[in-house]
């Protein structure tokens, strides 16, 4: 029996608009999350599509207090923070990276911090907006208690991404990852559809390994890259602290998001760079292959491709329970 059906994208799209505006979100605001959540679901990340859209409706029916409208707590020429108020992620970081453009545009650089919001999604979204600026951007943040350090079992880290963006005479040059050997949404998801999580990814509550997602949610999920991933983290940790956010935060609640960007002509002939940068990928690129692999590429490239194919193809995949239960919550309640 199928367990997987199929949408237009412009189907999956108006969905996710109606489910986010039945739990309340602006007409602007829903199309904002919406936007991203497609381009996860093109990119082949699907855990931080569709079904991501299910947990935002989760916490948002979950959360006894209502979120209050973004605000500018601090504001210069170079820098802003913004207040969150336990607005979605998707919301606020698209706000502070608009900001940061604009800013960075104007004055060479900047840097935007915002703190009390959850879920931002992916960094390389908020890159390729940059990059497309002809801005170098970085973005990091931290994320509640999840991840065990190096050699521990119990959760001090968040799952704390970190992203980096360079403009280049063609495609950019975006590396975005995270800092744990699993996604938080790949560990809700397993979950939802009662599926098993790799060996050697999670911790239970006694420190002991576990596959199961409900485990691993209630003790601590492995770093990415051992003591050197570790240390990628705990960088990132601090970085995020540097919005205001917490040392650490439970539950998915009260994350900071973190976005500076430069514009390379405060340092450099901003054509000549992104020129290089492209003469340099394209090096990269064209590296002698190991045995058994087709390709070497940039980061980036696989995501980029991929979406072009799905958008060819006009449409996304999308689990029957997943769909089921979107469909339920796009009924406003009440």
């Amino acid at each position: 029996m199928a367990t997987t059906t199929q949408l237009t994208i412009p189907e999956a799209t108006e969905l996710v608009e109606q489910v986010m505006m039945a739990v309340g979100m602006t007409a602007e605001d829903a199309s904002t999350v919406a936007e991203h959540l497609i381009d996860c679901e093109l990119r082949g990340l699907g855990y931080g599509g569709l079904p991501r859209a299910l947990s935002v409706v989760e916490r948002i029916q979950g959360t006894p207090r209502p979120a209050k409208p973004v605000r500018v707590a601090q504001e210069s020429a170079l820098s802003a923070t913004l207040d969150g108020g336990d607005t979605v992620g998707y919301v606020v970081a698209q706000r502070a990276t608009d900001m940061v453009i604009e800013k960075g545009l104007a004055g060479g650089m900047a840097v935007v911090a915002a703190t009390d919001t959850w879920y931002t999604g992916m960094y390389s979204w908020y890159l390729e907006q940059i990059t497309a600026a002809g801005l170098v951007g970085m973005i990091a943040g931290n994320a509640g208690r999840l991840v065990a350090p190096h050699g521990g079992t119990e959760a001090r880290f968040g799952t704390n991404p970190i992203g980096f963006g360079f403009p280049s005479a063609d495609e950019p040059v975006i590396w975005d990852t995270g800092t744990s050997s699993l996604t938080y949404a790949e560990v809700v998801l397993a979950h939802r559809l009662g599926r098993s999580l790799p060996d050697g990814t999670a911790f239970d509550a006694e420190g002991q390994p576990t596959n199961s997602p409900a485990e691993a949610l209630s003790g601590a999920f492995t770093v990415w890259g051992g003591h050197r991933g570790s240390g990628l983290a705990l960088v990132v940790q601090l970085l995020g602290m540097l919005t205001g956010a917490p040392a650490i935060t439970e539950g998915v609640a009260g994350l900071g998001f973190l976005v500076v960007a430069v514009d390379p002509a405060v340092v450099t002939d901003a054509e000549d760079y992104r020129s290089r940068v492209s003469a340099y990928a394209d090096w990269v690129r064209s590296t002698r292959t190991a045995e058994g692999v087709d390709e070497v590429r940039m980061p980036f490239d696989r995501s980029r491709r991929t979406r072009e194919q799905a958008r060819a193809r006009g449409i996304v995949n999308v689990e029957l329970a997943v769909l089921e239960a979107l469909r339920r919550a796009a009924v406003p309640r009440g």
